[in-house]
């Protein structure tokens, strides 16, 4: 997970620089903003990453001595093995959130973030949609880390057809998450900017790639159909319907 999730934050930076000195003043300082955000991100992790060492540390000084020596008896084996059924639960868990939408216990989103993103869920599907991007946009600003919020705040900013804005935040949900949902109503979205702003063969890829991702998400087929044979009357759906459950 987390050598996927630098490497596309490598690759974004790259972009970001490769494309930085010959961007327009506004550009720039969009780009600005996007490396801003990644650097949060990538400090987020490292303090946690800190803070998991020291504790290790310190069990380690004090228990050192318990982890090196051998564990003696005949019960050993099977006091420190679990039972075959009881590893179907696990693996169970592992494949629905490898596949979920959402699952706030996977993503671990602090208490107080959690609070923000129901309110701006609430707001989101009433589409009072300023209001929600307000809420998801603090969220963001406590846990730069929270790809749910990020994905909202997203979705959101589709809504109200701030395509720049939509285009920033699934750029970087892509590069912070492996979910193949979530890349693919990253991939998406994406389509459906350039399909907006007639790009349409980088479109085209994009819908391929979303489809790659996660077969069974229909929207991207549909919106590549569109972009086929209907160019100058472009009917897309960016994913929106999938986060009425969540």
């Amino acid at each position: 997970m987390f050598q996927h999730m630098f490497t596309e934050m490598n690759e974004l930076l790259d972009q970001l620089i490769e494309q930085y000195p010959d961007a327009s003043e506004s550009q720039k300082r969009q780009y600005e903003q996007q490396m801003n955000e990644l650097k949060k991100v990538s400090d987020s992790f490292i303090e946690q990453w800190l803070e998991f060492e020291e504790k290790l540390s310190d069990f380690k000084d004090n228990h050192g001595e318990l982890i090196s020596k051998p564990i003696i008896g005949t019960g050993a084996s099977e006091s420190h093995s679990m039972p075959p059924a009881a590893n179907e639960p696990l693996k169970a868990k592992q494949e629905i959130s490898a596949t979920s939408v959402c699952n706030k216990a996977d993503l671990e989103i602090p208490d107080e973030a959690a609070v923000i993103i129901s309110k701006g869920q609430g707001y989101y599907k009433l589409f009072m949609f300023p209001e929600a991007a307000a809420q998801f946009q603090i969220a963001i600003g406590q846990s730069p880390e929270c790809n749910l919020a990020r994905l909202f705040l997203a979705m959101t900013h589709m809504h109200m057809q701030n395509w720049s804005e939509a285009q920033r935040h699934f750029q970087l949900l892509i590069a912070l998450t492996d979910f193949p949902k979530w890349l693919a109503l990253g991939y998406n979205a994406l389509g459906c900017i350039q399909a907006v702003h007639m790009n349409l063969a980088h479109a085209e890829k994009l819908f391929m790639k979303a489809h790659h991702v996660y077969p069974s998400f229909t929207d991207p087929l549909n919106n590549l159909k569109s972009c086929q044979q209907t160019p100058l009357q472009l009917s897309l759906y960016f994913g929106s319907t999938e986060l009425c459950c969540l």
